[in-house]
Parts: C-alpha cells; sequence; structure tokens
C-alpha cells in the first residue's frame, strides 16, 4: 500500500530493541531527527531527568514505530550513529568544562595581585619561622578576580601553602585603584596553631577562620 511504512509490523524486532545512547545523549535533538516529539519534554527543566532516562531505554521501539525504516540493518546504522554522535558531544562538552575549570588556578596565579600576595608572603620572617624559606603555593586556590574597564578591581585568594616546615592557609584581599593593586588583608593560618599571622589588615575586618567561598 503506498505510503505504508517499511518497519511494518510496528511492534520492534527483539534484537533491537535496546538501551539508544543517541536518545540519551542528544534527547531532544535526536527526538526531532526520529520523528519521536515526545522527546521535547527533556527541554522542561526537572522532567527532563526522568525524560532522558525514558528516552534511552524506549528511544529504540518509538524511533521504530514513528519513522520508515528500508528494514533492520538501516535502523541499527541509524541509531549507531546517533550514539556515536551524542558522545561525541558529551566529551567534547565534558571536556571543554573541565579545561575551563583547569584553567581558572592559572588565571588566578598569573595576576598582579597574586604574585603581590605570594611575594609579600615569602617576605616575611614570621611566615619563614612557621612554613620555613621553601613556601610554595598548592594547585588549587579559591578566590575571584576582577578588574573593569577603567583599571578598578578587586581579589580575593585563598590559597594552600606549604614550606619544610608546616602547612597552612594564606588569605589575602587586594583592591585596584588607576591600574595600581595594593593589598589590604594577608593572613596566614598555620596548621596546628590557634594564633593566625597577620601580615596585613588594614580596613580592620575579622580574621577568616575556614577558605573563602566566592
Amino acid at each position: 500500500m503506498a505510503g505504508q511504512p517499511l518497519n511494518q509490523p510496528a511492534e520492534i524486532p527483539a534484537e533491537l530493541d535496546r538501551w539508544n545512547w543517541g536518545a540519551f545523549f542528544l534527547n531532544w535533538i535526536w527526538g526531532i531527527g526520529n520523528s519521536t516529539f515526545i522527546a521535547l519534554l527533556a527541554l522542561i527543566p526537572v522532567v527532563n531527568i526522568i525524560m532522558i532516562i525514558v528516552l534511552g531505554a524506549r528511544g529504540s521501539r518509538w524511533a521504530w514505530q514513528n519513522r520508515a525504516w528500508r528494514d533492520a540493518e538501516q535502523f541499527r546504522k541509524t541509531q549507531r550513529n546517533w550514539a556515536i554522535a551524542g558522545l561525541a558531544v558529551w566529551v567534547v562538552g565534558i571536556g571543554g568544562c573541565a579545561t575551563m575549570v583547569g584553567s581558572i588556578p592559572y588565571v588566578l596565579k598569573g595576576s598582579d595581585a597574586y604574585l603581590m600576595t605570594m611575594d609579600r608572603l615569602r617576605a616575611d620572617d614570621r611566615v619563614k619561622a612557621a612554613l620555613g624559606d621553601d613556601l610554595t603555593d598548592s594547585f588549587w586556590v579559591g578566590g575571584h578576580l576582577n578588574v573593569d574597564a577603567n583599571g578598578a578591581g578587586d581579589a580575593q585568594f585563598g590559597i594552600p601553602v606549604h614550606g619544610a616546615r608546616g602547612k597552612g592557609t594564606a588569605y589575602s584581599t587586594a583592591v585596584r585603584t588607576a591600574g595600581t593593586w595594593s593589598l589590604r588583608l594577608l593572613v596566614v593560618r598555620v596548621e596546628g596553631t590557634d594564633a593566625p599571622i597577620v601580615l596585613i589588615n588594614e580596613d580592620h575586618v575579622p580574621i577568616p577562620n575556614a577558605a573563602i567561598g566566592i
């Protein structure tokens, strides 16, 4: 009969009724490409969490029913291509996020405010006595750095530091005016010691007790 789908009967063969990775990874995009428009529910917040799992479980069955397929091999190849495309998108997306997160310490550490902080720490005799002359920072640091078009800005850091004699965390706050950074707060809390080493506290703010969450 003219116009009758070539994949009749509508019941999917058992060997094709399996988890659909293309539907799981690409959800609504896969749905449009496979005439399975229920997949558009994946655009709705909260519902999408459930929907992507449902699509993975039932996607093959819905795609078989909603599109005309020449034979099982065409269906299998098409769904495999969707799965490969979906995996590629996720790998690129996750890789991009990981790269972005991993680049944050480099951005912070390359700033003048951060370099000024580390120079001041390494020059302080009290810090040397507590942590050692070979003071160094860890790769992961917390904080934020803001600079606007007018040259003003601010920065806050929570820096894990260590040396031959001990380790601790340095907390600093800096402001940038007319292109020049100045430290407003610089404190080191040494592990195993209650009293902090206060190098600078220009604004007389409370001394941080934990890592700066910014």
